[in-house]
């Protein structure tokens, strides 16, 4: 969603309340001086890397320390989801060494005091830059393995085109192209389905927003009409297990969700006019790394079909675009089994 989140912008309130429950895994260690962490097999590492003048918070999980490393970037901007992340497809941790970074404004990384001027897409591919140096420095790997949702997605690969020899492979699930082309693809969409239908109701919402370009504010309002006619989930997970599981699992802390919850719209509202104006189609033409677009095949809230038209025009040494039929803009939480086990797969095609 551009949020993007459960991304997403906000995926959507419901999922982003239940990934905002699922935050409160305990804290982590300080920062400290970087030094191998694989003295051990199995990873549970969790810490806090200076990037710039803040702290991002970074949890790193894996039953292997020297399998392949793998980099969640999550939706939004601001919507953490690290922790629907591990609930459904942790189980790649069995195969990877991932890592979940709470980006810059969002999850445990925000900070209220924190200059919003600051959260632009410059500084959040900066941000990347640190986390990734920290991890491959850590853990003695070459290259990283990034995987991007949603506005997460459109990050991966903003950081692939500058820093090539850093990654392995950039994996663009719900992919992200444009902004701008995001709103008008929502707005067409619930326009078009209000009509089939003969929704007045939803009809009179779309006029009351106005078309694109909109407002964060006004974005988060369409998407809810995205969502009633099946544009961010066309099956949409138990949020009653979600929060269950999280909380037999030690996520839950009910008292972090105001936080959570204003550090997502905050992130929203200070990159509104950037994430508009963002178009990979004129800005990432080329990049020198393999590329892997994974989409869902109901999305409208990031419209699938603009970013298969951006996959056929993408230049890349190596490229692969794979269809989830089951899906809109979450792939992860909606085909969980067959998500974990095409990334795998793709993954380890590509030699990461």
């Amino acid at each position: 969603m551009r949020l993007y989140l459960p991304a997403n912008r906000l995926v959507s309130m419901g999922l982003i309340l239940v990934s905002i429950l699922l935050f409160a895994c305990p804290l982590g260690q300080a920062a400290e001086q970087v030094a191998s962490a694989c003295s051990h097999d199995a990873v549970h590492d969790e810490r806090w890397v200076a990037a710039d003048d803040v702290s991002l918070h970074l949890r790193v999980r894996g039953r292997h320390c020297n399998a392949p490393l793998l980099l969640w970037l999550h939706g939004g901007p601001g919507g953490a989801e690290t922790p629907l992340f591990r609930l459904y497809d942790r189980h790649l941790e069995d195969s990877f060494l991932v890592g979940y970074w709470d980006q810059r404004g969002s999850g445990r990384s925000y900070d209220p005091g924190a200059d919003t001027s600051k959260l632009t897409v410059e500084r959040h591919v900066e941000d990347l830059k640190s986390i990734i140096d920290h991890l491959r420095t850590r853990y003695g790997k070459r290259k990283v393995a990034l995987v991007g949702h949603s506005w997460g997605s459109a990050l991966g690969l903003l950081y692939a085109q500058r820093h090539p020899g850093d990654v392995s492979v950039v994996v663009g699930v719900n992919q992200f192209v444009s902004g701008l082309g995001a709103q008008r693809g929502q707005y067409d969409f619930v326009r078009s389905r209000a009509e089939a239908f003969g929704h007045n109701r939803p009809l009179q919402r779309l006029k009351e927003i106005g078309p694109p370009p909109l407002s964060s504010a006004n974005e988060l309002q369409l998407q809810t009409l995205v969502d009633r006619y099946g544009g961010l989930f066309h099956q949409r997970p138990s949020f009653t297990w979600a929060m269950i599981a999280g909380t037999l699992r030690g996520y839950v802390a009910p008292w972090q969700i105001p936080a959570y919850i204003r550090a997502n719209r905050v992130s929203l509202a200070a990159m509104e006019r950037e994430i508009n104006a963002l178009d990979l189609g004129k800005t990432v033409r080329s990049v020198k790394v393999p590329v892997v677009m994974m989409l869902g095949r109901y999305d409208r809230q990031l419209d699938a079909r603009q970013a298969a038209d951006y996959f056929e025009t993408l230049s890349a040494p190596a490229k692969q675009l794979i269809w989830f039929e089951k899906s809109a803009h979450n792939i992860p939480f909606e085909e969980p089994e067959r998500f974990i086990w095409e990334l795998r797969s793709v993954l380890n095609g590509m030699g990461s």
